[in-house]
């Protein structure tokens, strides 16, 4: 790298339950710089998810949802003597964390259903149930770095 390595960003932690990763949630949430907007429909998912879960905090519910959908290990691709191998390589735990949180919206954006906050809300569920299309999409990436494990060796 030619330049020093940028500052990280401190997030403030949102007023309802107190927790920086909810802020980070709503940021990856947010459309054309609203996060009014965001912060409105994730907390009208969580009230949805406190009626319909059987566990009382709505906030555990979330937690446990983005640590099911979260990805150990990845597949990069790399360019050994004219051939691409898909190698697989751990996650740091940011990006672990940053690769769920986005995976669990792209899933919710796209069932079906009235409104974000509800789709966002059964996918929450799902997720929290070990079910739904962002732990498929888990699965799918272990499979793959399973599949792909006899190459591991050409690691950079």
């Amino acid at each position: 790298m030619r330049k020093r390595k940028p500052k990280k960003r401190i997030l403030n932690p949102d007023p309802v339950f107190n927790d920086t990763l909810v802020t980070q949630f709503v940021n990856n949430l947010m459309w054309a710089g609203k996060k009014s907007t965001s912060f409105r429909i994730f907390y009208d998912a969580m009230e949805i998810v406190k009626e319909k879960s059987e566990e009382g905090n709505p906030h555990d519910v979330w937690k446990t949802a983005i640590n099911n959908v979260m990805p150990q290990i990845e597949v990069r691709s790399r360019r050994v003597g004219g051939s691409t191998f898909q190698i697989p390589t751990e996650i740091r735990a940011n990006r672990k964390m940053s690769i769920g949180m986005k995976w669990m919206i792209k899933y919710a954006r796209a069932r079906s259903g009235k409104g974000m906050a509800e789709k966002l809300a059964a996918e929450i569920l799902a997720a929290s149930k070990g079910e739904g299309a962002s732990v498929k999409k888990k699965e799918d990436v272990h499979r793959m770095a399973e599949a792909n494990r006899a190459f591991a060796h050409y690691k950079a």
